[in-house]
């Protein structure tokens, strides 16, 4: 690892150390605060480390600042060469810039057993990360003995909810008199809901108010909050050694959120009908370009248009698979064709087909 790229490692580690020491701090002012915040500039950190190390750039030509938060996830989940992140992995750390967004600029409350889960599962993944991605061993800057320390570790991701929506409806009750506390439980939900439809932003009164009458009304927690339902923990070993990763459920579609949408996250969950989103078949761009479908595809060999999820995916519907592209493809595509030779582009296609 490179002397600067090494540098803006520790930087991230000291990060992660101050946010787990803050977990275990014996009083509780700021506590969850500082735990979010320091957590988050450790995956910021991270991300970029592993960027440079995989011979990125983490600063756009003619900037001053290098990329922020967003621009590093969506690297880190798109672009080839130094692609780390799976989606579900994305969501996670997406989950905890949401907070840490509520955390710096408002305010959140969270239950400790619900602060323990998005911690642990922040230090699982960063740990998967450094080790896969920098061949480093999270057990050689920390010792175990400071990782976040729970006596009751969750097992089951919607027990950990039911518990909190159980506690919600309490507070809500008739006579109970309870609404401001309800209000800030039902905020952390609303938070990590608006974050998988794509969302960045924090609940208004008006609408925690609507929630707390939904929950009046006896709606459950699945039918109020569908994205957050439709994600699971995975929990392996126990005590120190334990691991949580969060994902979404088999079946739930992960959609990119095309980059520049005004207030939007990286990542949506259903929040962008696949076939909405890659709306285009070879055919369909061929027919618009005015040129033949291999002599497209041989264009779209050549700009790479295969290696970003902002332009291309292979959906499966039943057992059947299709190659599907976005209209972004296709503007890519229309801006090369009055700037390429076809004919050198055929051939070019051909000669690297036969390698």
């Amino acid at each position: 690892m490179k002397k600067g790229t090494r540098f803006l490692f520790e930087k991230s580690l000291d990060s992660l150390l101050l946010s787990i020491e803050h977990f275990n701090r014996p009083w509780d002012r700021g506590r969850p605060e500082a735990v979010l915040i320091l957590l988050d500039r450790a995956f910021e950190l991270l991300l970029k480390t592993i960027i440079l190390h995989k011979g990125g750039k983490i600063r756009e030509t003619g900037a001053r600042e290098t990329i922020g938060h967003e621009k590093c996830v969506r690297k880190c989940i798109t672009e080839v060469g130094v692609k780390c992140l799976t989606e579900d992995q994305g969501l996670t750390i997406q989950i905890i810039n949401s907070f840490r967004d509520a955390a710096q600029h408002d305010i959140v409350e969270l239950s400790e057993r619900d602060l323990y889960t998005y911690s642990q599962a922040g230090v699982t993944l960063y740990r998967d990360l450094i080790r896969k991605e920098l061949k480093e061993d999270l057990n050689t800057y920390l010792p175990g003995r400071v990782l976040p320390i729970s006596t009751e570790p969750p097992k089951n991701l919607h027990a950990m909810i039911e518990a909190d929506f159980k506690e919600i409806k309490d507070l809500v009750h008739p006579g109970a008199r309870k609404q401001i506390e309800a209000k800030a439980k039902l905020k952390a939900l609303a938070i990590i809901e608006s974050s998988l439809e794509g969302i960045r932003s924090q609940p208004t009164e008006y609408e925690l108010q609507k929630l707390v009458k939904e929950v009046q009304t006896g709606k459950t927690w699945q039918d109020i909050f569908p994205g957050v339902a439709s994600l699971e923990l995975s929990t392996e070993g126990e005590g120190i050694g334990i691991s949580i990763r969060i994902s979404k459920k088999e079946g739930e579609a992960v959609c990119l959120v095309p980059e520049g949408t005004p207030g939007a996250t990286v990542l949506a969950v259903k929040r962008v009908n696949e076939l909405d989103y890659y709306s285009l078949s070879l055919n369909d761009i061929a027919k618009k370009l005015d040129l033949t479908p291999p002599k497209t595809g041989a264009l779209m060999h050549k700009l790479g248009i295969c290696d970003s999820d902002d332009n291309y995916k292979k959906i499966k519907i039943g057992k059947s698979a299709f190659n599907r592209y976005s209209m972004k493809a296709l503007d890519c595509l229309a801006k090369a064709v009055p700037t390429v030779d076809m004919s050198e582009v055929w051939e070019e296609y051909k000669a690297a087909k036969k390698t």
